[in-house]
C-alpha cells in the first residue's frame, strides 16, 4: 500500500493464466529473464466437431530454447474449470500496490507422453547430483587422541545420577521440526525411492524422506495412484507414465 492506503485497481478487468511449470523450466525461464527473445509460445487447437466450445480447446506449449539435452520442450497445458476465484497483486519497492487481473484459466504444465523418457532421464540426473556429498576432511592438532579415550582410573568416577548426565533424545513427533524440501528436489528423491521398490506406504516415505505427511500427500496425488484394495492395498504406487520411464531406467 502506498501512503494514501489506495489501491490501483485500473487492470481489474485483465485476464490473466495462472500456470503450475515443472521446477527446471521455472529455472530456464529465470535464467532467461533478460533475453528479449520469447522463451515459449502457447498452441491453442479448437476441435470443430465439438459442440462445447470449451471442451474442444486444447492448450499446448512450445519452448523456445532449453539449457539441458534431456529437458523436454513441447508440453501439455491441462486447464481446470473448477477453482477458487483468484486476483493477482504487485507491489512496487515503495510500497504501491496494484490489482494486475483476474485468473481466468488455472493450467497444470506437463510433458507429452512422447518426451516422458527424456524427462524421466533429467530427473534421474537430477536425484544423482542432489545425492552426491561433500565430503571435507579435518586434520586434528592432537594426533595423538589424548581427548578422545578415557584416562587410566577415569572409568567408574562419573555416578549415573550425576546432574550433569545427559538427558534422552526426545523423541520426534509427527511433522515435527519436518522442514519441507525444494519441490522438484523431492519428487527426484520420490522417483529414486520408486526405482527401489514399486510400493511405498505413506508411513514408510515420510521415514525415508523425513518430510510432511500432508505436504508428501500433495506430491503423491501427482505422481501416484493409492491401492485402495488388493495386495498393495494401503500403498502408493507411480502413474503409468512415470511408472514407464522409471523401468526404462532401470534396463
Amino acid at each position: 500500500m502506498d501512503e494514501c492506503g489506495n489501491l490501483d485497481t485500473q487492470k481489474f478487468d485483465r485476464s490473466v493464466w495462472l500456470m503450475k511449470c515443472p521446477l527446471v523450466v521455472s529455472k530456464s525461464w529465470q535464467a532467461h529473464s533478460s533475453d528479449p527473445q520469447p522463451v515459449a509460445k502457447v498452441v491453442v487447437s479448437v476441435d470443430p466437431l465439438q459442440p462445447d466450445t470449451s471442451n474442444s480447446l486444447q492448450f499446448s506449449m512450445e519452448l523456445a530454447a532449453t539449457d539441458s539435452g534431456n529437458t523436454p520442450k513441447n508440453y501439455s497445458l491441462n486447464m481446470f474449470k473448477d477453482f477458487v476465484p483468484l486476483c493477482i497483486f504487485s507491489e512496487t519497492n515503495q510500497g504501491k500496490a496494484a490489482m494486475e487481473g483476474k485468473v481466468e484459466h488455472k493450467f497444470d504444465m506437463k510433458p507429452h507422453n512422447e518426451n516422458i523418457e527424456e524427462y524421466g532421464r533429467l530427473c534421474r540426473e537430477r536425484t544423482n547430483k542432489s545425492m552426491i556429498k561433500n565430503r571435507q576432511i579435518q586434520v586434528i592438532d592432537n594426533d595423538r587422541g589424548a581427548y578422545m579415550r578415557p584416562m587410566p582410573g577415569m572409568v567408574g568416577l562419573i555416578s549415573s545420577s550425576s546432574k550433569d548426565k545427559k538427558k534422552a533424545t526426545p523423541v520426534k513427533g509427527p511433522d515435527m521440526k519436518r522442514t519441507r524440501r525444494d519441490r522438484g528436489e523431492l519428487e527426484d528423491i520420490m522417483f529414486k525411492l520408486f526405482e527401489r521398490q514399486p510400493n511405498w506406504a505413506l508411513k514408510q516415505l515420510v521415514q525415508e524422506t523425513d518430510q510432511p505427511a500432508q505436504f508428501l500427500k500433495e506430491i503423491l496425488n501427482e505422481l501416484c495412484v493409492y491401492n485402495k484394495r488388493g495386495t498393495n492395498q494401503g500403498t502408493y504406487e507411480l502413474k503409468p507414465e512415470y511408472k514407464k520411464s522409471v523401468e526404462d531406467g532401470d534396463s
